[in-house]
């Protein structure tokens, strides 16, 4: 069973150096991710290891976080396993009938996302509809391999607790029968601030869950209400299935989603959102954006043979260039294929690579 060394872990970028560290805040009762957000000064002390699975101890060596990150990178996340229609509250608010057995889907790892500063994107799709939405949610984060466990014992193989959004395209939702597509873009798991042992929470059904929408409480509600508790949902996912360290578990949110005002309360470009757990746990906040003009994809053109580039005029900083493909697209500063629109330059100072070469931007 883990063992926890420690009460409360961030996964961090010092001031003082690019390197990403662990360790525990000094403050032991510091809301780590209110602090960030309020510009303040929040010190760290280092842990010897480099994953919040396997921390090690305290180096003594004390640093300041310079960008808070989420408490697990993405290689560390085998799964993001979540648990739809979880609160008693959000059962009758969406009139749907209380669930005999939890309902299920996932996210990819890739939708993993730092908290604030980092922004949340809301991505093209999302935007055609006008739907994005927030999910207020307590995460598991298991902390040992487990298979067929009992509810009595679920608890033990668990290594802590964090928050997350689960970021939602409700129009996507909507039209499918299955979620997981709605909700596994980019960055639409943000989690964080901290990750919570289960020395400090060692009840997890005595937590409070609240949802900010630029400040304003759109969620809250206890974790007793829960309709599958934590050792239950544990429990329930490993029966017959292996879950690996560092499996994170969304187990839901409560009433009070966007999607249930009326007029609706969806996030658009400029808006934050909170995620409050607490005792422990603390804010984990995120910004939202829209995804730009111009994608942050950038592929050399020497990796498109099908390419042609003739002399063009582009207005700074971009040099004289110009675009052909074959397959009926035209001649000029971009021209529309199926990925968008497609921008060819030549580098200059700010887009220049180690190889240097002819660029093309899809946006």
């Amino acid at each position: 069973m883990p063992v926890s060394s420690f009460e409360r872990l961030v996964r961090f970028v010092p001031k003082s150096s690019e390197e990403v560290l662990i360790g525990q805040p000094v403050d032991s009762d510091i809301d780590v991710g209110a602090a960030i957000i309020a510009g303040k000064d929040v010190k760290v002390d280092v842990y010897s290891g480099s994953s919040v699975l396997e921390p090690g101890t305290s180096t003594g060596t004390i640093k300041e976080i310079g960008k808070l990150l989420s408490p697990l990178a993405e290689s560390e996340v085998g799964t993001i396993r979540c648990i739809g229609l979880n609160y008693v509250q959000h059962a009758h608010e969406v009139k749907m009938a209380i669930p005999d057995l939890p309902t299920v889907f996932m996210k990819p790892s890739t939708s993993l996302a730092d908290p604030y500063p980092s922004p949340t994107v809301i991505p093209k799709f999302a935007l055609k509809d006008d739907c994005c939405d927030y999910e207020s949610e307590l995460v598991i984060v298991i902390g040992e391999k487990c298979k067929d466990v009992s509810e009595e014992d679920a608890l033990n193989y668990v290594l802590g607790y964090t928050a997350a959004n689960d970021v939602s395209s409700r129009a996507s939702q909507f039209a499918q029968s299955q979620w997981c597509f709605s909700k596994s873009f980019d960055g639409a798991c943000p989690i964080g601030p901290v990750l919570v042992s289960t020395k400090l929470i060692p009840d997890p059904s005595k937590l409070r869950v609240r949802g900010l929408k630029n400040g304003k409480v759109m969620q809250d509600c206890g974790t007793d209400d829960l309709i599958f508790p934590v050792a239950k949902i544990v429990s329930f996912l490993s029966q017959g299935t292996t879950i690996l360290p560092g499996t994170i578990i969304l187990t839901g949110t409560p009433a009070g989603v966007g999607n249930s005002f009326t007029p609706k309360e969806y996030l658009r470009e400029g808006d934050s959102f909170s995620v409050e757990i607490l005792p422990h746990i603390g804010t984990m906040m995120t910004k939202f954006e829209y995804q730009n003009k111009m994608s942050s994809r950038v592929l050399e053109a020497s990796l498109l043979p099908h390419l042609l580039l003739l002399p063009l005029a582009l207005p700074p900083p971009f040099l004289s260039s110009g675009l052909l493909r074959t397959g009926g697209l035209r001649i000029g500063r971009t021209a529309t294929g199926p990925a968008g629109l497609l921008r060819v330059c030549l580098p200059t100072r700010t887009t220049r690579s180690n190889r240097g070469g002819i660029f093309a931007c899809y946006v």
